[in-house]
């Protein structure tokens, strides 16, 4: 129904084939885009090129988003190799362990800095290096989950977090809109990705979401790429500052 054809996409937070940001960046490929994609540090390379090698991936670099010089990289490439970009998806969330299993009125500073630094201000600043390469437009995502605005037992500090994620996403939307920049929060219900597994109790979270929702079966990471890739179309292009539901109705229940 709609074609990515010429585009181009920037992915971040693609751990393994398990990962939200891998269903995306297959379901942009599939569709045509061509894309650059990006791996944390030497320990996550062995497990991420060999993704983007099977994605034909134009550009593969690191990115440590706490990382100015990284961050400069990964621009200037994309600008050597494509001068523009189309489509930026942002997924990546982290919390030291102890503050992520703890109370919230227990995370310490230390932690609730770096929680807020790696999964709030690493898509302002992604969005902000983006921009001057979209003058025709574009689509900015993330990745958010319903405990931004619902008490998720064990989901702990990180609801407040995945809020300020998707009031950021809402700003955003509001002042890159007359750009023609659209700028998305995509929130599956609960899926086991490496990430989430780090969640105290996650399998019965799991477990609780598939039997509360309506069509009684989480989501996977095809469905979110699929919905990621209808709102990286033109056919999307009157579509922003959204957070987007793809959790089989999950949302809904009380």
């Amino acid at each position: 129904m709609f074609s990515l054809s010429g585009k181009k996409a920037l992915i971040v937070g693609i751990a393994n084939e398990e990962s939200i940001a891998f269903g995306c960046a297959k379901a942009l490929r599939m569709q045509g885009a061509e894309l650059a994609v990006t791996f944390q540090d030497h320990r996550a390379e062995p497990f991420v090129r060999p993704i983007a090698d099977k994605l034909n991936s134009d550009i593969v670099l690191p990115l440590d988003v706490r990382d100015d010089a990284q961050f400069a990289a990964l621009f200037d490439g994309i600008r050597r190799r494509w001068d523009k970009l189309d489509i930026c998806l942002h997924s990546i969330a982290f919390c030291p362990k102890q503050d992520l299993h703890a109370p919230v009125v227990n995370c310490s500073r230390g932690g609730f800095t770096a929680a807020m630094e790696i999964s709030v201000y690493s898509f302002i600043r992604l969005v902000r290096q983006a921009a001057p390469l979209m003058p025709d437009g574009g689509a900015c995502m993330t990745v958010s989950f319903l405990g931004s605005e619902k008490v998720v037992e064990h989901y702990n500090i990180m609801g407040p977090v995945k809020a300020a994620l998707e009031a950021a996403t809402r700003y955003m939307a509001a002042e890159l809109g007359p750009k023609g920049i659209r700028v998305h929060a995509l929130s599956p219900g609960p899926l086991k990705t490496r990430a989430a597994s780090g969640i105290g109790h996650f399998d019965e979270l799991l477990n609780a979401a598939a039997a509360r929702a309506p069509t009684h079966q989480l989501a996977s990471i095809d469905d979110v790429g699929a919905y990621a890739a209808f709102l990286a179309s033109a056919e999307a292009v009157n579509v922003t500052g959204g957070i987007h539901y793809i959790d089989g109705g999950y949302h809904i229940m009380g």
